[in-house]
C-alpha cells in the first residue's frame, strides 16, 4: 500500500520520482523509498542511462506528452492494483492464522524460542506455500474427535473368544496376522514383521504339584494349570516360611529375628515388586523354593485362582544373552545371569490357608495384614512337616512374530516414536494385553487417517509395534532392540507403552522417563476425564503427581527401552486406587471380567488420546518436546541425598566432590544447550535436526559407557540394576552409618568413579562440539 500511495503523490505534483526500464527496483543510493523506471524514449532522448532524470528537464512533443500521460496513468492503476492486492493477502493470512491459533482462551500455541518448554508455549508452523498447516490446537481437536470407543469396543472382542494366546502358538500367530492385514488396511507407508527364534520355558505334560510331607506320609496339596517359566525343574523339600511380600525388607526382618531361611521353602503375596525379584530375594536367602500367591486382601474373588509367571531377573531371551535371536546358530552357549536355580510355583490362596492350617508356629506380623486366616510365618522347632515342590516345566523352541506399521514423516523420516502394546498372553489376556492391542490398531487407524484425509504432514515417523512373547519378560521388544541396538538410540526419541492401559476408573499409575513429564503433564491438562462430568486427567494426579511416578518393572516392555537402549519411555495406566486389579495373569482374564470396570471403554479412549497426543507432539513441533532440563533436577535431588555422607566418605580418604563437580557440568551444558534453542534459526532445517539430535542423546548418555551391555544390559545409572547406578552408590553411603565394616571401600571407590564419569560425560555430549566441552572440574 505505501509504494500505490507514492505512486499516486507522485503523479498529483508529489516529489519527483525516477523510473526505470519495464521493473520496478529500489536506487542504490539515496532515498530507498523512491523508485526508478527509465522508459525506453528517455534513452533515446539523450537522458544518462542510469541517471535520475525529473519530468520537466526534456519537454516532449505535446502529441508525446499525452502519450505519456496516458502510460503513466495506466501504471499508477497497476501500482495501485498491487498495493491493495498485498495489502489485503497481508490482511487475511494474519485473520486466517488468527483464526486457526483460537482454542477457546483465545491463546496460539507456539514452539518456544526464548525459553525451551516454558509454561505457555505455543506453536506456530512456518509459513510456506501449499495445503494449509494443521496448527497444534487444530490437530488435537482432530485426534479427539476421530477417536471412537465403538472401534475400540470391536478391537477388543478379538480376545473374547479364546481362552489363550501363548506366544508363537497358533493363537498368537492368528492375532499377528490379523494385526498385520489392519496395518495394510489402513493404508500405512509400511507394514512388516520381525521373526524371532526364541528358546521358552512351557509347562510339562503334567501338571506341577505342591504336597504336605508329615509322618512319612504325602498328601497333595494343590496341583494348578498355571507354572512360572525358567524355573529350576525337579522336585525340592524344605520347611515352609511365609516372607509377606518378599522384599529384601521383609527377610532381613525375620533374619534378624533369628529365623534361618536355608533350604526352606519361602511363601509370598503377589504385589509390591516383580515375581522375579522375590524369586532372587529367596534364593539369595537360601531358599531351595518359592511359592506366589494372591493374598485376598489384595486381589478380590481369587481365592482358587493361581497365577502365572516368569522367574528370570531380566528381559528378553535368557539363552542368548545380548545377542538378538534372528536364527539359531550364531549364540555362544551363554545364559543370563539373572535365571534362578531354585524351584518356583504359583499356588492359591485357598491353598495357602490350607498349609496354614497345618502349621504350627507363630503367627504373621500383625503389620503384614494377610488376608488369609491363620497366617503363620514358620513351623515350631519341634514340627517335622516339609513341602515338596515338583515342577515339570520343559523348554521348547518357538518362532515369534514382531508386528510393525510406520506412518513415515515428511521431513525427518528417519527419526521416529514408537508406539507398543504386548500382544500374547497366557490366558483370555484381556486386560494384559487386549486392552492395549486395541488402542495400538485406534491409534494406527486414526493417525493414518488424519494424514491421508485431513492434510497432517508429521514431520518424523511414528511407528506401531505389536511385541509377542511380552509374558515371559518383554522378550519380543528385548530381541528387537538387541537386533538393532547399534541404531535405534540414535532414531526412536521415545517409547510409548500401551500395555495393561485399563485395570481400573479411579486412580493412575505412571512409570516415564524425566524428560517426558512436562510433556506428559500438559497432555493430561488436555484430555477431559471420562469418569467425571468436567475436569482433565491431571486434576485425577493432581500437581504433585511426579512424586507418584512408579519405577519401571522387568515385566514392562519399556523397561529394556529405557534402561537397556537409552529411549525415553512413558507407560501409564488407570486402576483402582485400593486395590490390583484381581485377574492379571490369570485364566480369568476376560472380557467379561474386565466389563465390570466402570466406564471401560471411556477409559480405552482416553488412554488412546492420551498416547496419541504424546506421539503428535513429538512428531509435529520444530523441537522435540523433551524437557532434557528435568534430569539436572534429579541429579540435585541425589546431590542432596549424598551430601549428609560427605565426612563419612571423606574418612575413607575419598571424596564426594568430584561427583558434585560433575553435576554442575551437566547443569551447564543443560543452560548451554536452551540457550542454543533460544537463539537458533528455527526456520534452518540442518540446525533445528543437530539442536533435536543433541536433545534426543541426553538418556542414551546416562548408560554408563564403561559396562559391557552383555554382563550388564541395564546400564542406567537412573533406572537400571546394578552397582553402577545412583541408586546402589547411595545404599552403599548409608550402609557407612548402620554397617560401615561391610563396607567395601574399593567398590565404594569403584561406583564413584563410574558414576562421576557417566554424569561428565553426558554433560560433554550435551554441550556438543568439543571445543565446547569445559574439563575444569
Amino acid at each position: 500500500m505505501d509504494h500505490a500511495r507514492a505512486a499516486i503523490s507522485n503523479l498529483f505534483g508529489g516529489e519527483p520520482m525516477s523510473y526505470t526500464r519495464f521493473s520496478i527496483a529500489r536506487q542504490t543510493d539515496g532515498d530507498n523509498s523512491h523508485v526508478e523506471m527509465k522508459l525506453a524514449a528517455d534513452d533515446e532522448e539523450g537522458g544518462e542511462i542510469g541517471r535520475p532524470e525529473h519530468l520537466h528537464a526534456n519537454m516532449p512533443p505535446p502529441w508525446r506528452r499525452g502519450k505519456n500521460r496516458c502510460f503513466l496513468v495506466i501504471a499508477a492503476v497497476l501500482l495501485l492494483l498491487i498495493g491493495f492486492l498485498i495489502g489485503y493477502l497481508s490482511y487475511s493470512g494474519r485473520m486466517q492464522k488468527a483464526s486457526r491459533c483460537l482454542d477457546g482462551s483465545g491463546k496460539c500455541e507456539m514452539t518456544p524460542t526464548t525459553s525451551y518448554l516454558v509454561d505457555d508455549d505455543e506453536t506456530e508452523e512456518e509459513e510456506v506455500p501449499g495445503p494449509p498447516v494443521l496448527y497444534w490446537p487444530e490437530l488435537r481437536t482432530l485426534l479427539s474427535d476421530k477417536l471412537s470407543a465403538r472401534r475400540l469396543e470391536d478391537n477388543l472382542r478379538q480376545r473374547a473368544s479364546k481362552s489363550s494366546f501363548e506366544a508363537g502358538q497358533s493363537e498368537d500367530e492368528g492375532i499377528a496376522s490379523y494385526i498385520h492385514d489392519q496395518f495394510t488396511s489402513f493404508l500405512l507407508d509400511e507394514v512388516w514383521n520381525d521373526e524371532h527364534y526364541i528358546k521358552l520355558q512351557v509347562k510339562g505334560s503334567s501338571n506341577n504339584k505342591v504336597s504336605i510331607l508329615e509322618n512319612g506320609e504325602e498328601e497333595e496339596l494343590e496341583s494348578p494349570d498355571a507354572y512360572v517359566a525358567y524355573s529350576k525343574s525337579g522336585s525340592v523339600v524344605g520347611k515352609p516360611v511365609h516372607v509377606n511380600y518378599g522384599l529384601k525388607a521383609d527377610f532381613q526382618k525375620l533374619q534378624k529375628q533369628g529365623v534361618s531361611l536355608n533350604e526352606t521353602i519361602i511363601i509370598f503375596r503377589a504385589g509390591k515388586i516383580t515375581l522375579a525379584e522375590k524369586v532372587a530375594n529367596a534364593e539369595e536367602a537360601g531358599a531351595v523354593g518359592a511359592l506366589m500367591y494372591l493374598d485376598p486382601s489384595d486381589y478380590k474373588m481369587t481365592d482358587a485362582l493361581a497365577p502365572f509367571g516368569h522367574a528370570h531377573l531380566g528381559t528378553g531371551d535368557p539363552f542368548t544373552p545380548g545377542f538378538p535371536s534372528f536364527n539359531h546358530t550364531q549364540f555362544p552357549p551363554v545364559e543370563s545371569s539373572g535365571l534362578p536355580h531354585i524351584a518356583v510355583q504359583t499356588i492359591s490362596s485357598k491353598a495357602v490357608g490350607k498349609l496354614f492350617r497345618r502349621m504350627d508356629g507363630e503367627n504373621c506380623l500383625l503389620e503384614w495384614n494377610s488376608g488369609v486366616l491363620g497366617c503363620k510365618v514358620m513351623l515350631s522347632s519341634t514340627s517335622n512337616m516339609t513341602v515338596k515342590l515338583s515342577v515339570n516345566n520343559v523348554m521348547v523352541d518357538r518362532k515369534i512374530l514382531n508386528i510393525f506399521g510406520a506412518i513415515k514423516g515428511f521431513e525427518e523420516p528417519d527419526r521416529y516414536v514408537v508406539i507398543g502394546a504386548q500382544r500374547d498372553s497366557w490366558g483370555p489376556g484381556a486386560a494384559k494385553a487386549g486392552v492395549g492391542t486395541a488402542i495400538l490398531l485406534e491409534l494406527a487407524y486414526v493417525i493414518s487417517d488424519m494424514v491421508k484425509h485431513d492434510g497432517y504432514k508429521p514431520r518424523r515417523s511414528i511407528i506401531f509395534a505389536s511385541w509377542s512373547a511380552g509374558e515371559y519378560g518383554a522378550v519380543g521388544a528385548t530381541e528387537w532392540l538387541e537386533g538393532y541396538s547399534a541404531t535405534l538410540h540414535a532414531k526412536a526419541f521415545t517409547y510409548i507403552n500401551l500395555d495393561a492401559a485399563v485395570l481400573g476408573f479411579n486412580h493412575m499409575k505412571i512409570s516415564a522417563s524425566p524428560l517426558l513429564y512436562t510433556l506428559l503433564e500438559r497432555t493430561m491438562k488436555g484430555v477431559k476425564d471420562p469418569t467425571k462430568d468436567s475436569g482433565s486427567l491431571y486434576d485425577r494426579v493432581g500437581s504433585d503427581w511426579v512424586k507418584t511416578v512408579v519405577p519401571l518393572g522387568l515385566d514392562n516392555a519399556a523397561f529394556p527401552f529405557l534402561a537397556y537402549s537409552g529411549i525415553p519411555v512413558v507407560s501409564f495406566g488407570f486402576c483402582n486406587k485400593e486395590e490390583e486389579y484381581s485377574f492379571l495373569g490369570t485364566t480369568e482374564d476376560t472380557v467379561e471380567n474386565l466389563k465390570r470396570t466402570e466406564k471401560l471403554y471411556a477409559l480405552m479412549r482416553a488412554a488412546a488420546e492420551v498416547a496419541g497426543q504424546i506421539a503428535l507432539r513429538l512428531t509435529h513441533d520444530h523441537e522435540l518436546f523433551l524437557d532434557f532440563e528435568r534430569y539436572g533436577e534429579e541429579l540435585l535431588a541425589f546431590q542432596e541425598k549424598f551430601l549428609p555422607y560427605y565426612r563419612d566418605v571423606k574418612a575413607l580418604g575419598l571424596t564426594l566432590n568430584w561427583l558434585f563437580f560433575a553435576r554442575g557440568d551437566f547443569q551447564r551444558a543443560t543452560d548451554a544447550l536452551r540457550r542454543d534453542i533460544a537463539n537458533s534459526d528455527r526456520e534452518n532445517r540442518v540446525v533445528r535436526r543437530a539442536l533435536n539430535d543433541r536433545i534426543m542423546k541426553v538418556e542414551y548418555d546416562f548408560l554408563s559407557p564403561y559396562l559391557s551391555p552383555k554382563d550388564t544390559p541395564f546400564r542406567h545409572i537412573f533406572f537400571g540394576k546394578g552397582s553402577h547406578t545412583l541408586q546402589s552408590l547411595l545404599e552403599n553411603l548409608q550402609l557407612l552409618r548402620t554397617s560401615r565394616d561391610s563396607v567395601n571401600v574399593n567398590m565404594l571407590k569403584e561406583q564413584l568413579a563410574l558414576v562421576t564419569w557417566t554424569i561428565k560425560g553426558a554433560a560433554n555430549a550435551l554441550v556438543g562440539d568439543i571445543w565446547d566441552t569445559d574439563n575444569e572440574f
